[in-house]
Order: C-alpha cells, then structure tokens, then sequence
C-alpha cells in the first residue's frame, strides 16, 4: 500500500479512488486502523489547503453516509408501514369483492367519484358486478348493488356494521357538533313522541300557518296576491319550506314582520352553506371558501342560540324534548347551539329541493296535477277550497290522499339519492342472496347507493327514468306495496329515507310538511310554466349521495291566488 502512494503523482493524488481509500482509512475501528499504520500519505501536512480539504470533505462525507445508513433503513421501513396503514400496498385477498384502487396513489378513484358518483358506479358495476371495493381517498368502500342481499346489511344482527360512529364524526366535522352518549337513541325518542300520531297533528297545524303567513304575508290576503308573481321554481319552493319550517320549528316573536324578514336573511345564508356542503364534506374547499364556512357555521350557531331562542314564543315540543336532554346531560349552551344548527339542516334541507321536483312533474304531467286537484276536491269538499283570509283546510284529510302519496313517492323515488354507509369491525363475511359470500376487510365502509341499484332498476320499475304519478298505486286506488326483482318479492323497493339504524327519524313530519304544501299550492293557486316545453333540468352531479338531489339550473314559473269563491 506504501508503494500505492509512493507511486501517485499531484494530479493522481485527488482522483476519485485516493479519496475513497482515505476515506475507508478514517473510518476503520481503532484496531483495524494498527493494520495500516504504515498506509498514510507522505507528507500530509505540506499539502496546500485546497488538498487538505479535499480529503477532509470525503471524510466528512463519508462519515455522514454511514452514520445515514441505519436512519435511512428505519426510515424506508416506516415509509412502507404508513403506505400498508393507508392501503396503497393493498392486494386482494381471498374470498374478497373485486379490489380496483384507481391509477392515482391513495387518491384512487376519488375524482371520478367526486364528479360524477352516479355514472361512476353504474361503470364500476359493469366492470366488477353487484358487489365490489374502491379506494376513495385513501379510504376502502365496498359498494353492494344487489337489493336482494340489503337485508343483512341493514339489519346487522352480529353488530359488525357501525353507523352512528360515523355520523358522529360527520356531524362535528359539518355542524361542530360533538356528539354525547345517548343522543342518537334520543333523537329517534323525541321524533317518535311528538313527529307522529297526535305530536305531528299539531306541528302540522303550526306549519300550516306559517305556510301561509310566509306565502301571504302578515296582511293575509291583499289584492296582489291574486296577481301572477314570476320566480325560479326551485328558489320559490326551498325559499317558502324553508322559512316556513324554521318558523315552525324554532318559534316566533312578538314582531311577525321582522320575523320573516330575519327568515328570509337567514335563508339566503343557508343557500350560501348548502352550495358549499357536498365540497366540505370531501374536504375540496379552496382556503376563502374555508373561511366563508367558518362564517357561516358561526353565524347560525349565533341566531339558533339557545339564549335567542329564549326570546321567542312557540318553539315545537321536539326541539324543545331535545334541548331539554341535553341540559340535563351537562351539555354546554354553545353546543347546544350547534346542535339546533345540525337539526336545522336535518329537517330543511331537503323539504324544498323535494317540493320542486314534485311540483315540477305535476306542471309537466297535466293528467297527474288534474288527478291530484280532484282527490283534493273530493276529500275537502269545495268548503275546503274557500279562500279566506289565511290558507287553511282540514288536516286530517291528508290521511285521505292515495293519489297524493303516489306523486309524493313517485319524486322521491325519482329525486332522493341518499348513501347508506356502515363501518366495518372486524372482519366480516357477506351472504349474498344467491348464496356467494364475501370477506369484508376491518376498517372498510360498506355501501349502499339505492337511487342506482333500486330506483333505478327497469325490474323493479319499469322505465325507470319515467315519471308515473301511479305508479304506486293498485287499481282499486289503494297503496301499492308489492314489487318484485328477478320474480322474488322486494323488501327495499324505495329507498329515499335510508333504512335500518340510518333510516330518517323525522320523516313522518318532512313528508307532511312537503304534501301540505303541494297540496296548498295546486288547490289554492294557478300555476304555469314560463315556457311549457322546457325540458326537466338534469341533476347536479355535486348532489349525488346527499339526500335529495337539485336541479342544474332553476325553471321559470308564474303562479296566482286564485279567486275568492
């Protein structure tokens, strides 16, 4: 080795093996270093100051490789235990769905989701079948189209399908709710107490004034009413439900005036959060939508406070029965607040959007409005119909409504495109109903998307996309309840309300708050369209998998009081 250097010139000295040789030579343990003691470069200490730090920069370098080599090594195996965790190292195991993790890591198939759920899963389910799993967002959702094989998904007898403890996550993300043990038994309590039976009777005698104070003004009647007023449908119908059951729910002052106008701002506010919802809760706001959902969060937090609603009379017995629960549990006044901002938005936020839609097919369909205006008249009677000073009528004949309730389930079954998710606890086996099964992975979302795999299904429904106002009809005139699919009766032939554990808790009051207002509408109005062959709008495809659907663009109409009898 002494011979090695010996024989180096200057221009040799600083090649790239005599660096690396004296870097080995400064990184050897003390005892292997004796071994080369005579290995050293002659007179080191003569070279120039650029030589010398060209070997010291090697050592250092050198030294800094070596000492990496472990933390890169800990590193590369942490990297690979957070991409398992997240499931971007996920294979298929046996006896599970068919697994398609998209093309874009951990993403997977998030934005062609996000675009377009609807026409998303119906190409899914060409490609895989009835059942199978899809990464959305670093998160696995097995999505079962087959509505034969609902049932044990949303009965769960082996409580290994969870939803309540992802609604709690929901709703504190959206509402800044956080939830307390109990309240979802609560809920379901206070609805079945006071949004049924004689409970619903009187909320439905507060909504049917407040419909009527809200379309007609605190005045009552006036010669403009029976004047044609222009509007865009869906404003018209989510404007009027919307103030009308905040009215109802949330009670009155004194000042009926300021009442509806402070509901009417409050609207306008609500429109501002529900345009941003289906974004918000993919987490795909921009920062200044961010800060305006903080706005808005706070403001509604501020007018449902429980120290303004102290200021009013009237407040419905079901807020109340809620309000009263969480007291007791020790909840703070500001999440209460919260919490009547999540049941604002629970009990308005598809009432209007339905309401359009079910007003929109009866505009388009002549024979199905004429069908429903003489239900009307035969079970009201002409009496029913006077014009007075408020719009009234007796409420207990919308038990007498077949025709109504078909149009009613007919839009929802055409317009409510809710998903059912539940969690999974444990690995889970799947019985399918024609006797496959399938192994559920801990930790994944099974879903359900009923609007495609039910409402849409030509066996269940022949032409689906059609509206039929009868379509839930027998033709004695009663209610029809049996549909079949592949010759075997369907349990789940609609499904707008969800089902099982997830299945709507106040939807005995949405469904009477939206018949009393239709029913209001074609009986004491005239109404047209700005343009009769004006095509129904398609849907916004940001509504899909949130509840009712919305229109991609409003419908001009014109509407009228109708003469006094």
């Amino acid at each position: 080795m002494i011979g090695l250097y010996q024989v180096l010139n200057p221009e040799e000295l600083f090649a790239p093996r005599y660096c690396l040789t004296r870097v080995i030579y400064y990184n050897l343990q003390p005892r292997a270093r004796s071994r080369w003691k005579d290995f050293s470069i002659p007179n080191f200490q003569n070279l120039s100051v650029t030589q010398r730090q060209c070997i010291q920069s090697s050592t250092w370098k050198s030294t800094a490789m070596v000492l990496w080599g472990p933390v890169l090594g800990v590193l590369l195996v942490a990297i690979m235990g957070y991409l398992y965790l997240l499931g971007l190292l996920r294979q298929r195991r046996p006896q599970e769905p068919p697994l398609d993790k998209g093309s874009i890591p951990w993403l997977g198939h998030a934005m062609s989701f996000r675009k377009n759920m609807f026409e998303f899963l119906k190409h899914m389910r060409a490609k895989h079948g009835d059942v199978f799993t899809v990464q959305l967002g670093g998160q696995y959702f097995t999505f079962v189209m087959d509505p034969l094989s609902f049932g044990p998904i949303l009965k769960d007898a082996q409580r290994k399908l969870d939803f309540v403890k992802y609604a709690e996550k929901l709703v504190l993300k959206v509402f800044g709710y956080h939830s307390v043990q109990g309240d979802h038994r609560m809920i379901h309590s206070a609805s079945t107490k006071h949004l049924m039976g004689d409970g619903l009777e009187d909320l439905n005698k507060v909504m049917l004034d407040s419909l009527s104070l809200v379309i007609l003004g605190p005045t009552g009647r006036s010669p403009d009413t029976s004047c044609w007023h222009e509007d865009g449908l869906f404003h018209f119908c989510y404007n009027v439900l919307f103030k009308a059951g905040y009215l109802s729910l949330f009670g009155y002052t004194k000042d009926k005036e300021q009442d509806l106008l402070q509901a009417e701002e409050l609207f306008a506010q609500f429109r501002k959060f529900d345009r941003l919802f289906p974004r918000f809760v993919y987490s795909l706001l921009g920062p200044r939508e961010w800060l305006e959902v903080g706005r808005l969060q706070r403001l509604f937090h501020k007018t449902l406070s429980v120290k303004h609603n102290l200021e009013k009379d009237g407040m419905s017995n079901w807020i109340s029965y809620m309000l009263q629960f969480l007291r007791e549990q020790g909840v703070a006044p500001a999440m209460q607040d919260k919490f009547n901002f999540m049941m604002l938005w629970a009990s308005q936020g598809n009432t209007g959007p339905t309401s359009f839609w079910a007003l929109l097919f009866l505009l388009k369909h002549p024979e199905a409005l004429q069908a429903v205006r003489e239900e009307a008249v035969q079970v009201l009677g002409e009496a029913g119909l006077e014009a007075r000073q408020s719009l009234n009528f007796e409420i207990s004949a919308m038990h007498r409504t077949p025709v109504l309730d078909s149009v009613m389930e007919e839009t929802l079954r055409l317009g409510a495109a809710p998903t059912l998710l539940r969690v999974v606890h444990g690995d889970h086996i799947l019985k399918m109903a024609n006797g496959q099964e399938y192994l559920l992975r801990n930790g994944d979302i099974v879903a359900l998307f009923p609007y495609l795999s039910v409402h849409m299904d030509p066996d269940i429904h022949p032409e689906p996309t059609a509206f039929k106002y009868d379509r839930f009809l027998n033709p004695n005139g009663s209610r029809k309840v049996d549909f079949y699919k592949a010759g075997k009766k369907i349990h789940h032939y609609t499904m707008p309300w969800g089902s099982g554990v997830s299945i709507c808790p106040g939807r005995f009051m949405a469904l009477s708050e939206m018949k009393l207002f239709v029913l209001l509408m074609v009986t004491h109005f005239d109404l047209e369209l700005m343009d009769p062959d004006t095509p129904v709008p398609p849907v916004d495809p940001q509504r899909w998998g949130f509840g009712t659907t919305q229109p991609s663009h409003d419908v001009r109409f014109r509407y009228r009081l109708r003469p006094t009898v």
